[in-house]
Order: structure tokens, then C-alpha cells, then sequence
């Protein structure tokens, strides 16, 4: 099936650090795209992948799993790995816990995670329906564009299938189980108000990490897919300042490609 506009991945090669971005559950690189650029222009080499079954229709998805997602997002790190001297993860939503595995399971290789709105539980009475209601329900409705900033909207599945949110489920639990093994350095940026992944979240993420040097930031003006939102632009400086503190020549490689 051909990917859908907007929905391509995006790499751009730039200086000797490295940044993965991963993007959410039904969701695609559009959402993420504004904070790849961002990062590109000052002159880091950044890699935004397209995970397997997302990006063309939900019917694909179905027959895709966690490890398929993950799998990806693991490839694209050892890729970047090869050409740059430090790497960092970040990710949104679904993305989030895939950034937070890399860093769990990579340990030096990550040299800092970045996470926005991570998820970390399918929520609700029908988490628990999930291994049933998937051999008998097909879909559910999507969970896209949880946007508050009118007239941004983001492109994704209106569809959730239900083997892909099973195995979403079990991917989780498996995050969770890791989460102690996350000792980078983290930034978490979260929206308090989010109807897609609750606040508790992000709190659950938080005490189980064994980071030291953690910063959480609220983004009071946005909902779920804050990356498109009212609050991009403090995603973008958050995540390039956090970036630049960790790798300090960050700031000499955006002078010399003019940002």
C-alpha cells in the first residue's frame, strides 16, 4: 500500500549528533515531522522512521506487533550509531515507551531520552476485554488528533485495530519491567490535560526510572499530541537546550549551519 501524504519517514544527515524520534500508536512521522526539522536546522542528524503497518490504512496494522514497532526503532539506532558520536531517543505517546526500551536495552549507546506524553497502560475496562473482544471485534474507534490549537491536525488511523492494541498492551507491561533499567539522563514533558494517556503516566514513568538527572515539564496549553499544539515551539527548545547540555558541541555544529 503507498504511504499516505505527510505520513513518509524523514532523515537528515547533519552533524555528529544524532537524535531517533518515534512517533505514536495509529499515528505517523507527520506528527513528529515539525521536531525533526527543528532539530535538523541546527544541524543535528535526525531519523524520524515510519513503523511497520502505520502511515497507509488500519488494515495493515493488523497484522503487525510490538516487536515489529520496536523492531524498527532498533535498527534506526544502530544505523545512527554507526555515523554519529552520541545519540539521543526521544518519542510521543507509544513512542515514548519505544525511546525509553532503546535507552533500557542500549544503556551508553543512548546518551539522553526525551519523552512527550509517554504512554505506559491501555487504560479502562477494556484493557482487560482486549485478548477476547480482538478475536471478535475487528477495530474500535481511533484515537487521532487530540489537538487543542485549532485547525492543526494529525494524520492517523480513525481506526484502533484490536490485535495491534492487544499487542500494544503487552508491550507496555514488558516497558514497565525495563523501566529501572533507564538511567540517561531524561526530559518528560507532559500534558495535564490529555484524553488520550492520563497524567498517571507519566508519574509511573518517573518512579520507576533510575535516571538522576531528570526534568519534567507541563505543557499547560496543549492535549495529547502536544507536538502539533499550542506548546511545539517549547517542545522544539526544550528537547535542542536539553540536547546541547549533554553534548556540548551541538551548539558549535547549529552556529555553522547558520541556526
Amino acid at each position: 500500500m503507498p504511504v499516505l501524504p505527510g505520513a513518509e519517514p524523514y532523515r537528515h544527515e547533519g552533524g555528529e549528533i544524532g537524535v531517533l524520534l518515534c512517533h505514536g500508536f495509529t499515528g505517523s512521522p507527520q506528527s513528529l515531522r515539525p521536531w525533526a526539522e527543528h532539530l535538523a536546522e541546527r544541524g543535528l542528524t535526525v531519523s524520524l522512521p515510519l513503523l511497520p503497518g502505520h502511515g497507509t490504512r488500519w488494515e495493515d496494522m493488523q497484522l503487525t506487533g510490538w516487536q515489529d514497532w520496536y523492531g524498527e526503532v532498533d535498527r534506526e539506532l544502530r544505523s545512527l550509531r554507526q555515523s554519529c558520536a552520541q545519540v539521543f531517543v526521544a518519542g510521543l505517546s507509544m513512542g515514548g515507551a519505544l525511546a525509553l526500551r532503546l535507552a533500557a536495552k542500549h544503556g551508553d549507546a543512548v546518551s539522553g531520552v526525551i519523552v512527550v506524553n509517554p504512554a505506559n497502560k491501555v487504560h479502562g475496562l477494556s484493557a482487560y476485554a482486549l485478548p477476547v473482544a480482538r478475536h471478535l471485534v475487528r477495530t474500535t474507534k481511533g484515537i487521532a488528533s487530540d489537538i487543542a490549537k485549532p485547525g492543526s491536525v494529525e494524520l492517523g488511523y480513525d481506526r484502533v485495530p484490536l490485535h495491534a492494541a492487544h499487542s500494544l498492551r503487552n508491550f507496555f507491561r514488558v516497558v514497565d519491567g525495563e523501566l529501572p533499567q533507564v538511567t540517561q539522563p531524561l526530559l518528560l514533558l507532559h500534558s495535564p490535560q490529555d484524553h488520550v494517556v492520563p497524567p498517571a503516566d507519566s508519574a509511573r514513568i518517573l518512579s520507576r526510572v533510575s535516571s538522576t538527572d531528570v526534568r519534567e515539564i507541563l505543557l499547560e496549553q496543549s492535549y495529547h499530541v502536544a507536538t502539533l499544539d499550542h506548546d511545539a515551539d517549547r517542545i522544539f527548545e526544550e528537547s535542542h537546550a536539553f540536547i546541547g547540555r549533554l553534548a556540548p558541541s551541538v551548539g558549535k555544529e547549529g552556529t555553522a549551519a547558520g541556526g
